[in-house]
């Protein structure tokens, strides 16, 4: 089966932002976490809502942990935003370009062309669907495929988990398990799982990262501009191609997708569902430096990865522009719990592990609870936390309306407890 999208705006494909909500979570409410939310999780105290800001003008910064960090709630020429219609109406769009231009670059346009060839075996319990996604761009024309696993229940999936692969490691196979990519269970679940591989769409290499889909939209024989993005954007922006496809299945619901990454792929997922409102959720496991980690953390006091050290390592992640910022964190004008903040007011999942000293835990904890008066904006400013102070119970999950969080025993790693946590955390419901 093949379709295709000519080029034009699909701004008006985008699901319209969820309404705001009166809040009416009280502090010392004590609830159980909905769907048995992860398989030591214990009842919860949800923290009260925050106090929506007042009007006029608005302090440039807020404190996290003693440091002074822009103020989510401060547009530029300096007033407050005090409800969901300013948020959406002006200080959203100041804070994706203030991203696209410092920290991530410009993403990839819309593609001139783009086509979607669908092979699909059916194995009985679950449907394999291979998607070929075509892409045309003015340097010309590729594609990456888009592996799809849906359970025959006979009904709708509960939810799909679109998962950005930087390793590469999920197989043809409807069977397959692992801590990292746990198909099966997924499916048993009765959720659909969809993957795609970063290396597809932007091989994890300094050298040839432009080579897959960057080169069609850029000269290859030129200099990408300093503010264009590099691999980590491209595979945002591969996950919203592979959106565009999710919304035309008529076995998955488009309203109940999850961008889910690990690490590099957390750095973009968060990313995806930042500037994609069509991702009803966005999980962000173990992301880091430049993901759910402050970059005004530095390195956390524990060797945690800093913005040089990210640039350094990976110079192809990152435009040039973010490298002006390598060792002058604090002269960035946004930090990462502005980015958290930007998914409002759909769900925000950050998966933290007690012994990721390299991604600081703490660090990606305190945005995490940074990113809650934005929520609030919307009556949602519950974190599901019992106490906004470091740390919290380890291998529970801690659901609120719309912003879910836990903090994993052990190393870095998407595993499967994780997953455990993730497949009965009610992420699509409030």
């Amino acid at each position: 089966m093949r379709t295709s999208t000519p080029l034009r705006s699909r701004s008006d494909r985008l699901h319209a932002v969820a309404k705001a909500v009166s809040s009416v979570l009280l502090a010392s409410a004590v609830i159980a976490a909905a769907g048995g939310y992860g398989q030591n999780s214990t009842a919860v105290v949800r923290t009260a809502a925050a106090t929506p800001a007042a009007s006029g003008a608005a302090d440039p910064t807020v404190t996290i942990d003693g440091t002074e960090y822009p103020n989510p709630l401060r547009t530029n020429n300096g007033n407050t935003v005090n409800s969901a219609a300013s948020w959406e109406g002006e200080r959203r769009a100041e804070l994706l370009a203030d991203f696209r231009e410092h920290v991530y670059g410009q993403s990839l346009p819309n593609p001139i062309e783009q086509t979607f060839d669908v092979a699909a075996t059916d194995s009985g319990d679950v449907t394999r669907k291979i998607v070929t996604i075509g892409i045309t761009g003015p340097q010309g024309s590729g594609s990456f495929d888009l592996k799809l696993f849906v359970p025959n229940t006979g009904t709708t999936p509960r939810g799909t988990f679109l998962m950005i692969d930087h390793r590469g490691s999920v197989s043809d196979d409807p069977g397959q398990s692992s801590g990292y990519a746990p198909v099966a269970e997924v499916t048993e679940a009765g959720y659909a799982f969809a993957q795609i591989d970063a290396g597809d769409i932007a091989p994890d290499d300094s050298d040839s990262y432009r080579s897959k889909m960057i080169d069609l939209f850029h000269p290859p024989g030129q200099e990408l501009p300093d503010d264009a993005g590099r691999a980590i954007s491209a595979w945002a922006w591969g996950a919203s191609r592979a959106m565009d496809y999710l919304e035309t299945d008529p076995d998955i619901d488009p309203a109940k997708v999850a961008v889910i990454g690990h690490s590099r792929g957390g750095k973009a997922s968060l990313w995806a569902g930042a500037q994609d409102t069509r991702f009803a959720a966005t999980v962000t496991n173990n992301s880091g430096s430049t993901g759910a980690k402050p970059a005004r953390r530095g390195d956390g006091a524990g060797g945690a990865e800093t913005v040089e050290r990210v640039n350094n390592s990976f110079p192809h992640w990152f435009p040039q522009t973010y490298k002006a910022y390598n060792g002058r964190e604090n002269s960035l004008p946004v930090d990462q719990h502005q980015l958290l903040a930007l998914v409002a007011p759909r769900r925000i999942v950050v998966g933290s592990a007690t012994n990721d000293a390299n991604a600081d835990p703490e660090g990606e904890f305190l945005s995490y609870v940074a990113a809650a008066p934005v929520y609030e904006l919307y009556g949602l400013g519950d974190t599901g936390l019992p106490s906004t102070n470091w740390k919290p119970a380890t291998d529970t999950g801690f659901r609120g309306p719309a912003m879910s969080y836990h903090l994993r025993s052990g190393e870095h790693g998407l595993s499967a407890e994780d997953w455990d946590i993730y497949l009965n955390g009610n992420l699509f419901s409030r």
